[in-house]
């Protein structure tokens, strides 16, 4: 079984997201989360999760893209927000420099709003990280000596060998999507060599970011296999391995899916 613990099944048009959890399945993709990106968008991850209670799970947040959309909610909000039987995260949230849709100064409030929503509530916190990688660790830091440890997995990783060595070392996890598959993305095939077999996931970020040899196509979380596929072949070790590392670790970080 693989788990893809990172798409958008709300991006994708209503009456075919049935067709798309459905070819997941059928590609042995059995589980996956679906992520917030809005505050306002909970209502509807939520609703997802409960109309695929035995397959989809949900975080709800706020991307660095939209944080400066709207006023951001408390902390106490943001985990009340999350009070949900299938909800098992907090996020997505970060920071983004190469796109800088956000004021930075707003974008350092977004995310430390949600780590500290990640220490109140107990879930990991799902992380946006996009050309910021010093800050992103300073942040981390800062928020962990003050409010002590939390659970996070940096997503869809495409940034430095620092940012993941130093987050693993804070007990993160590392999260590759088709990314890992581009045949320009050596530096993160070699990272996702070196991680400790412990740390890492698989996803998707469908409907973005199709896998080789589905480039050009509109990702879904069925792809997630080939992703699998080239982490097993980096890593030297065979697909069934990849299967059972990363549900294993998945269900370590996100304890409430496994409960």
């Amino acid at each position: 079984m693989l788990i893809d613990s990172h798409c958008h099944l709300d991006y994708y048009v209503e009456a075919e997201i049935d067709d798309v959890v459905a070819r997941a399945k059928a590609a042995g993709v059995q589980r996956m989360v679906t992520i917030g990106t809005r505050y306002a968008q909970a209502e509807t991850v939520k609703a997802l999760t409960d109309r695929f209670p035995d397959t989809v799970w949900g975080t709800v947040g706020i991307h660095p893209h939209n944080v400066a959309e709207h006023p951001l909610p408390s902390v106490a909000d943001l985990v009340a927000l999350a009070d949900h039987p299938r909800i098992i995260g907090i996020g997505e949230a970060g920071l983004d420099y190469f796109y800088d849709k956000a004021p930075r100064e707003t974008q350092h409030e977004g995310f430390r709003l949600h780590i500290r929503a990640a220490q109140a509530s107990g879930l990991p916190l799902c992380i946006h990280a996009r050309q910021a990688d010093d800050d992103i660790l300073a942040i981390l830091r800062e928020e962990r000596d003050a409010g002590g440890p939390f659970d996070f997995l940096l997503h869809c990783f495409s940034s430095g060998r620092d940012l993941a060595e130093k987050s693993v070392e804070m007990g993160a996890y590392v999260s590759f999507s088709g990314i890992l598959t581009f045949p320009k993305s050596p530096e993160i095939r070699e990272i996702a060599r070196d991680l400790p077999e412990d740390r890492i996931l698989v996803e998707t970020d469908a409907p973005y970011l199709a896998p080789v040899p589905m480039r050009g196509k509109r990702c879904e979380p069925a792809y997630t296999a080939h992703t699998a596929k080239v982490l097993a072949e980096v890593r030297g070790v065979d697909m069934a391995r990849i299967e059972a590392v990363t549900t294993e670790n998945f269900h370590r970080l996100f304890r409430k899916a496994a409960g």
